[in-house]
């Protein structure tokens, strides 16, 4: 079955954080009409009322003439043709529990940086296996792209990923605006990966700057990750892909070194000395690399990929092993 995008498809974002926030304002430019799906109340009556997410990115304000915004999940969903999942990984499940409009005619975009705890699934993964959706109908927006940065205008460089890159491309164009470059992908599988693992590298370099290692030893963590990465997408899907570029590297890199990165901030007061449970509870928002810390190491036993910044980031998450000692017997395997 053939599956286009049509010049009048119509788009809807499910979830109210910030980088959901960030797209509904990239949409919202270029459509006459988009959805929003927002379950919170607050956030509800904030954008409601006064054009504007109380909650996340309040100083961004929304032209609701526009936006279209409910806590219908399938008011919203029956609406649209595209839908973009922004939500944490970690609560993707919950988000779509009362969706009882069918999926079978949409385009699903997957925002979410993160993989299906307890399935040990990518999203698109899930989607597939849990609502029957060709890969044909999936696609992933990704990128290094700080929802901070994004809703500021700051140049940010960005991939839409499809099967068939003429879709990717018309999506893509709903994306348009002067601070957005847009480049587009089939390689699904390495993209979705990819954005998973650098979440977990920056838990490590987080870990690393909070016991005190400096930025010769940073760079060599961030280029062994780099190679870690490489590494697992070729083994466990080989594909032609080149992954120094923004979709991978790039995005990489952003989560390492970024401070508004919430991987490297976990990691961060983690290295510090806060237990695993405290850091997660000091934590404001969700940092999707704890979850793929679990089902990477889950998914490695098929493939047997030497991941040994992964698996340190594993053992101080779920272990209990000492960070600092993990870490001091980590540099030994680096070059």
């Amino acid at each position: 079955m053939e599956y286009k995008i049509g010049k009048d498809a119509r788009c809807a974002v499910i979830g109210y954080g910030s980088w959901a926030t960030a797209i509904v304002g990239l949409l919202a430019a270029n459509q006459a009409r988009v959805g929003w799906y927002v379950r919170n109340p607050e956030v509800l009556e904030g954008l409601r009322t006064e054009g504007r997410n109380p909650r996340y990115l309040s100083d961004a304000e929304f032209d609701m003439e526009r936006i279209a915004v409910s806590d219908d999940l399938d008011e919203v969903v029956r609406e649209a043709d595209i839908l973009i999942l922004a939500v944490p990984s970690a609560y993707l499940k919950n988000f779509l529990e009362p969706l009882t409009e069918p999926l079978g005619g949409k385009f699903v975009i997957s925002a979410i940086k993160g993989i299906v705890p307890g399935d040990y699934k990518t999203v698109v993964e899930y989607l597939h296996d849990r609502y029957g959706l060709s890969y044909k109908q999936l696609g992933i927006f990704t990128g290094p792209s700080h929802a901070e940065e994004v809703s500021r205008g700051k140049l940010t460089y960005l991939t839409m990923a499809c099967t068939d890159i003429e879709n990717a491309r018309a999506i893509g164009e709903r994306f348009a605006a002067p601070c957005i470059k847009l480049s587009y992908s089939t390689d699904l599988y390495g993209i979705e990966y990819a954005s998973i693992l650098k979440n977990i590298y920056a838990l490590a370099v987080g870990i690393a700057v909070g016991l005190g290692y400096g930025d010769n030893f940073l760079a060599v963590l961030i280029a062994n990750g780099a190679g870690e990465m490489k590494r697992f997408l070729d083994e466990s899907y080989p594909a032609a892909r080149e992954t120094l570029v923004s979709a991978y590297t790039g995005d990489l890199l952003v989560t390492c070194y970024s401070t508004y990165s919430r991987n490297r901030r976990l990691g961060l007061l983690i290295g510090h000395g806060c237990t695993v449970r405290s850091a997660l509870n000091e934590m404001t928002m969700v940092a999707e690399g704890y979850f793929a810390a679990d089902c990477i190491r889950h998914i490695n036993t098929r493939h047997r990929v030497d991941m040994p910044i992964a698996d340190m980031v594993y053992k101080v998450l779920y272990e209990g092993a000492s960070a600092r000692r993990c870490m001091r017997e980590l540099t030994s395997k680096l070059i």
